[in-house]
């Protein structure tokens, strides 16, 4: 394989998540399930593909989710990438439950936790999860005493570092009492920036910031529109103009673009190369 400096998920940069340095371009696994997030994906060998490309590709951050399916991409990342390559982070979710395709519901009491972790660790073929993070914040369960079942957790030795997903900024205040926090995954994009406080907190706190739904450009890209503009300028798809504005919006952004083709992966990663002048971010902002 290439050296790591040469290969595209790198040429945006690096990030210390933890205590391993990553490109921070990573990759989202929840596409690699069934329509909906539901089941098993369509074309199991093309969902094993793009997990080998995106490590050939040079990322280094896999982020997946026990509700993911449910179970399915775990599983489909350990069967395929175990034993992981030196570097390799995993990180898994655990706070959400499934009903079907589109009913997705909020559990974060200790008991489901632990037990969602103990799964994760099973289907992932590990010891010790990486980055283990709270799906999302459980209003039937007091939120310190979600975060208080990953301190334990994480004290016997099954997590590594603890995440966030879906919090405000006095929530990643209050969890940071309990245990450290390495990121935060909130939604985040072009159209959508709600969360713009959360990652300014990030930058102040040197914590990863994942953006969930990434792209989110095509109300965007139309004609004439500084983001279609500068896709022509840059010869890349509108798709790839939006990440590459992620990768330079923030030194904290960990963008997760997910998708279930090799073609799109190496379409995304692609992006981490796309230089934008400081003239084109104003404009696309």
């Amino acid at each position: 394989m290439t050296a790591a400096a040469s290969l595209p998920a790198a040429a945006a940069g690096t990030f210390r998540l933890g205590d391993t340095v990553i490109p921070r371009m990573g990759f989202g696994a929840m596409r690699i399930t069934g329509q909906g997030i539901w089941g098993e994906p369509r074309d199991l060998e093309e969902a094993r593909r793009v997990l080998r490309r995106a490590v050939e590709l040079g990322i280094q951050l896999i982020d997946t989710a026990d509700s993911y399916g449910p179970e399915v991409s775990e599983r489909i990342i350990g069967e395929t990438l175990h034993p992981y390559a030196q570097g390799l982070l995993i990180a898994t979710k655990g706070g959400l439950t499934r009903s079907g395709p589109n009913g997705w519901h909020a559990n974060c009491r200790p008991e489901h936790l632990t037990k969602a972790l103990e799964g994760s660790l099973r289907r992932l073929r590990v010891e010790r999860i990486d980055v283990y993070q709270l799906h999302t914040v459980d209003p039937q369960v007091p939120f310190e005493e979600s975060v208080g079942a990953l301190a334990r957790l994480r004290e016997q030795g099954k997590i590594r570092d603890v995440g966030l997903s879906n919090v405000s900024v006095e929530q990643l205040r209050q969890a940071r009492k309990i245990v450290p926090i390495v990121s935060v995954q909130n939604r985040y994009n072009l159209t959508t920036r709600r969360s713009e406080d959360v990652l300014v907190e990030c930058e102040k706190e040197g914590i990863g910031f994942l953006p969930w739904s990434p792209l989110s450009a095509s109300a965007l890209a139309t004609e004439g529109s500084p983001l279609l503009q500068a896709a022509k300028r840059h010869s890349v798809t509108p798709g790839q103009l939006a990440l590459a504005w992620l990768l330079h919006r923030s030194p904290v952004m960990l963008p997760i673009p997910g998708t279930s083709s090799v073609k799109h992966l190496e379409e995304n990663t692609a992006a981490a190369a796309v230089k934008l002048t400081p003239e084109e971010v104003r404009a696309l902002e």
